[in-house]
């Protein structure tokens, strides 16, 4: 079972926000320790010798600080799960780092399994919906207020699957423009919600939909531990699809 874990690590938390928080006591949970705690009163301690000596980094920071967070721990040569969004501009310049230097790395725009799962499963009915064009497709995602980015990396995940099978999609928008080139995302801010995301398809007789709604921020821990878990030892860029054989 993906869930079982037969080893213990030492792992350096980057961001102690709530996730970092959460991560810090579920892997207590699993048996794993804290080699390090880094947050940005601490950004002098990302330094490899600070660094090394831990097993494996798991980074949760933001947009602005992520790349030089997720080189910093490169540096030192330890593998990096990272689940900050924001930042994948530059996401094919640290994938192409990590092969040309054999690191290790794994990122997810959302390391629940549930919301994996969805992303395989959003990406074959889109594939099935290429040739179905009485069907139009949106989008919504809700999540709490103190979210940053809108949309949120998973949306924009979720977006990509689509926009990548079903060809009379051509960009995604935020705003609902009735042009039917467009991927509507609505991108909802409201109340304390943990995360929700539902793709629709809709035709005149009758609407498909797939939705993950999350019930516990643990969920997204326990799926970075997972992905810890996994990249120790391991050289090369990976997903969320590798870590699950999805």
């Amino acid at each position: 079972m993906v869930t079982e874990k037969t080893f213990e690590m030492k792992i350096a938390i980057i961001g102690y926000g709530k996730m970092g928080k959460m991560i810090e006591a579920t892997a207590k949970e699993r048996g794993h320790t804290i080699g390090s705690v880094i947050d940005i009163d601490d950004e002098h301690q990302m330094i490899p010798d600070n660094l090394r000596h831990n097993d494996v980094a798991i980074e949760f920071t933001t947009p602005q600080t992520a790349f030089d967070n997720i080189s910093k721990c490169m540096d030192a040569g330890i593998p990096v799960v990272s689940g900050t969004t924001g930042w994948t501009e530059r996401i094919e310049e640290m994938k192409n780092r990590c092969l040309e230097e054999n690191l290790g790395f794994v990122y997810a725009s959302n390391f629940s399994l549930g919301v994996n799962i969805i992303f395989s499963l959003n990406e074959r009915l889109a594939a099935i919906m290429e040739n179905q064009a009485q069907y139009d497709t949106r989008m919504t995602e809700i999540h709490h207020i103190q979210k940053l980015d809108a949309p949120s990396g998973t949306a924009l995940s979720l977006a990509e699957g689509i926009l990548g099978n079903v060809s009379r999609k051509k960009q995604w928008t935020l705003e609902e423009t009735g042009n039917k080139d467009d991927l509507w995302i609505n991108a909802i801010r409201a109340g304390k919600v943990t995360g929700m995301h539902e793709v629709i398809y809709e035709s005149d007789f009758d609407s498909i939909s797939i939705r993950h709604s999350a019930k516990d921020r643990r969920g997204f821990a326990m799926g970075a531990l997972i992905a810890a878990e996994f990249i120790k030892d391991k050289k090369g860029f990976f997903t969320m699809k590798d870590v699950l054989n999805l």
